[in-house]
């Protein structure tokens, strides 16, 4: 695995959002010469007036969050950037000599996953209350913070708007073949997978991802960046993304750059997912309040306004806040009636994935 240490980085890391620690790798680097360096990875948590954030968020939002904080509370926050699925079992493999006292994911299964091994801390509820509570854990151990949607981003030039799937199990049809772009080591097209065995069976969606397989070809990237880059410039015909990058890319290349347009499934359909990026707190934590100070700070409206200004265009959560990109409303989506708990700890996915020959890494029991 790969993880980069970095304590206030406040540059930008290549014209992407540096998440995953592969493929971020170079990017990271350069920012952690700029940077103060962080303490060693066998660190251990600060003491009083200092956390340890591991994110698997958007590494620009994250550190956007934490100096917003720092400043407000003057509690430190040593912020540790990799894949979330990676920290999951970090944090499961450090239980004797834990590190961690917080952690933010992208999406929700890697929460959901400590949680069944009840490694998480119960959150604050006045905190819990500031969000909607379809959007938190049922038990309360931990909290949503931004949301984002599936999307199809296309190429018109390529393939047009009424040629597109409308239901997400078209993606497997043989007419597709060579026009699909597809990420299977994305993690953010894991509530998907789960989204579809649970409208449809296991074994329908073992055949839907193997014609996924075959009709992406050489169009198989590492990441959702990829695909959205790959479709604007006309190398792959359509992909499924969030659609938050699709408003940052038009934001960094400008109007006049964007070669690509975004469109939804039908309204319900399984791939219509509106999926959560949550934080919790390690049960391990020796800084317990200051941890849950920063989860509160994260769904304030301090907080949601940093999210909703930020670079990486997700939906913030307080009906109060609106993003600063002209996006479809989040209360307007018509997504598949999934919730949180259905969504599980990505086990399902995974496995799914791991059959198909779509993911090889898998996660400790």
């Amino acid at each position: 695995r790969t993880m980069i240490t970095i304590r206030r980085s406040s540059g930008i890391a290549g014209r992407r959002l540096v998440r995953r620690g592969a493929a971020g790798l170079g990017a990271l680097l350069a920012v952690s010469l700029l940077a103060a360096c962080g303490s060693a990875m066998g660190g251990t948590s600060g003491g009083a007036g200092s956390i340890t954030l591991y994110s698997g968020q958007h590494e620009q939002t994250t550190q956007s969050l934490v100096n917003a904080f720092e400043q407000q509370t003057g509690i430190h926050v040593n912020v540790r950037y990799n894949d979330e699925d990676s920290f999951a079992d970090e944090i499961v493999a450090e239980q004797a000599h834990p590190i961690a006292d917080v952690f933010y994911t992208e999406n929700s299964p890697a929460l959901e996953f400590l949680q069944e091994k009840g490694l998480l801390a119960h959150v604050d509820a006045s905190t819990l209350a500031k969000t909607p509570a379809k959007y938190n854990s049922p038990q309360g151990d931990w909290l949503g913070i931004s949301a984002r949607v599936s999307v199809l981003i296309y190429n018109p030039s390529l393939i047009s708007a009424s040629q597109l799937p409308t239901s997400v199990l078209q993606l497997a049809n043989p007419k597709y073949k060579g026009k699909l772009a597809f990420a299977a080591g994305e993690t953010d097209f894991q509530p998907i997978v789960t989204s579809v065995a649970k409208a449809y069976g296991d074994a329908e969606a073992s055949t839907w991802l193997a014609g996924i397989k075959s009709n992406a070809g050489s169009h198989t990237y590492p990441d959702n960046e990829t695909i959205a880059d790959e479709v604007n410039r006309g190398a792959a015909a359509f992909g499924v993304v969030n659609q938050y990058y699709w408003y940052r890319m038009e934001a960094e290349l400008g109007a006049s750059s964007m070669h690509s347009k975004i469109a939804y499934f039908a309204p319900h359909d399984p791939g219509y997912v509106v999926d959560v990026s949550g934080a919790g707190i390690l049960k391990s934590s020796k800084n317990l309040p200051d941890a849950q100070k920063f989860l509160a700070f994260l769904v304030s409206k301090q907080g949601q306004d940093v999210i909703a200004h930020s670079i990486s265009y997700e939906y913030p959560l307080d009906d109060g806040v609106k993003t600063s990109a002209p996006e479809t409303p989040l209360g307007q989506l018509q997504p598949y009636p999934i919730g949180i708990a259905e969504l599980g700890d990505g086990s399902t996915a995974i496995s799914l994935l791991q059959k198909a020959g779509l993911l090889c890494r898998a996660r400790p029991a």
